[in-house]
């Protein structure tokens, strides 16, 4: 079953993403770069978000699996664009912050999956990925 997530564009580069199921409501704008005002996330802006949300949301189920407290877990991305062979992501960087008290399986066990994350899994050949863990 999928999820039905409904797009109006407001004008002015602006548009307003609505899930289906809640009701959130996410704003975007084209950003600066693009002829926008950088108001909002922009489209590709979200696709970053994606990442950063789906990488922790996949570490907290191995670790609610496993009884191992991630609270505080966070991510940093940035995102950089590409012009060649058109306009797209080309760089994501991923920095992950998980808590110190984590052993060497722990850690290698939350490295293991983040590189399991969805939407790593459906970027294209064009967008490189690098991610960084930090224990501290």
């Amino acid at each position: 079953m999928g999820v039905r997530v409904d797009v109006v564009y407001e004008g002015d580069l602006h548009c307003t993403a609505i899930h289906g199921p809640s009701g959130d409501r996410i704003v975007t704008d084209a950003p600066v770069d693009n002829r926008g005002r950088g108001e909002h996330f922009s489209p590709t802006d979200l696709l970053g978000t994606a990442m950063g949300t789906c990488i922790l949301t996949i570490l907290g189920i191995a670790a609610q699996e496993r009884g191992i407290d991630l609270k505080g877990a966070r991510a940093e991305i940035v995102k950089e664009m590409g012009a060649v062979p058109r306009r797209h992501i080309a760089h994501l960087s991923v920095r992950l912050h998980l808590p110190a008290h984590l052993d060497e399986r722990q850690r290698r066990l939350m490295e293991t999956a983040a590189h399991t994350c969805p939407v790593h899994a459906s970027l294209g050949e064009h967008t490189k990925v690098e991610m960084e863990f930090v224990y501290a």
